[in-house]
């Protein structure tokens, strides 16, 4: 079993309006709600291609609800930790008129230090029966920085390999013991992400980062490099980071890893549902090859 975690899981709440009246009343239809999170969705990819997985973390109130019923609805098993407040929610309105999207991003809910140690607790447990651990997405108020790091050294403690997908200090911490695979996620304020040989150096075994035009790994045995289909950023990064799962624990070739990961990006919307047909036709045009 595949565990992701998600410390800070969110429910996307999306409505759509013809014609957005700003200063007044819109009565729109019912929204549609969706469990989110960088590590719900890699459940929910993982969940697609047949592997079996639990989506793990954190979820409180009845938005928590929503987010355990609507995984479960898709299939995916869930162990979230509960917690006594709201887990957040993200609400994107569109004016179908105009074309345009707005979003508004509740605050990250605070976790108790008591709350902190059953989810501790729980992990454990999840661990011993894991065959890899996905530790991923942002991090709810109150977490210390080195979260990732702690949740890691559980890991290895069994011997369960872990992928890492973080930026800042939760990176830093996590990247010092020595997960199986990083993939930096991109820093907040456009600041220039860590080079893939920095996080070797300071304990990744492997790094995948998005590149100019695609994918790039950086692993002991060598570079390369995927291109031929635009990796396409922000939503689809839970994606790629589920793709890079099964050739971990399979043993895939580099080429083969980077070729199923780049193209199931791809073809992932938001939410990490996953078009078929898209995938199979990007797998065939990913090119894979040492980087010039």
């Amino acid at each position: 079993m595949i565990v992701s975690v998600a410390l800070n899981a969110a429910l996307d709440v999306s409505y759509e309006v013809a014609g957005v009246a700003w200063d007044g009343l819109n009565r729109v239809p019912a929204g549609r709600h969706r469990a989110a999170g960088r590590g719900v969705t890699v459940a929910r990819v993982l969940h697609t291609f047949g592997h079996e997985v639990s989506a793990a973390g954190l979820a409180g109130g009845a938005t928590g609800e929503l987010i355990r019923s609507d995984l479960a609805g898709s299939g995916v098993p869930t162990d979230f930790t509960r917690t006594g407040r709201e887990s957040r929610r993200v609400i994107w309105v569109t004016d179908t008129k105009r074309g345009t999207t707005a979003c508004f991003r509740e605050s990250a809910p605070y976790i108790t230090t008591e709350e902190l140690g059953r989810f501790a607790a729980d992990y454990r447990r999840l661990v011993r029966d894991a065959t890899a651990v996905v530790l991923c997405g942002s991090l709810a108020a109150g977490l210390p920085p080195d979260i990732y790091g702690t949740l890691a050294t559980y890991a290895a403690e069994v011997g369960v390999p872990v992928v890492l997908n973080a930026r800042g200090s939760a990176l830093r911490f996590g990247v010092a013991r020595r997960p199986a695979l990083v993939i930096p996620d991109a820093p907040a304020g456009g600041s220039t992400p860590p080079r893939a040989r920095e996080l070797i150096e300071a304990g990744a075994r492997a790094v995948v980062a998005p590149s100019a035009d695609g994918i790039r790994a950086v692993a002991v045995g060598g570079e390369w490099q995927a291109h031929g289909v635009r990796f396409p950023g922000g939503q689809a990064q839970g994606a790629l980071v589920a793709g890079l799962v099964p050739g971990l624990l399979l043993g895939w070739s580099w080429p083969d890893r980077l070729r199923h990961a780049l193209a199931l990006a791809a073809a992932a919307d938001a939410f990490g549902s996953i078009d078929i047909a898209a995938y199979e036709q990007y797998v065939a045009q990913v090119v894979v090859e040492p980087p010039e």
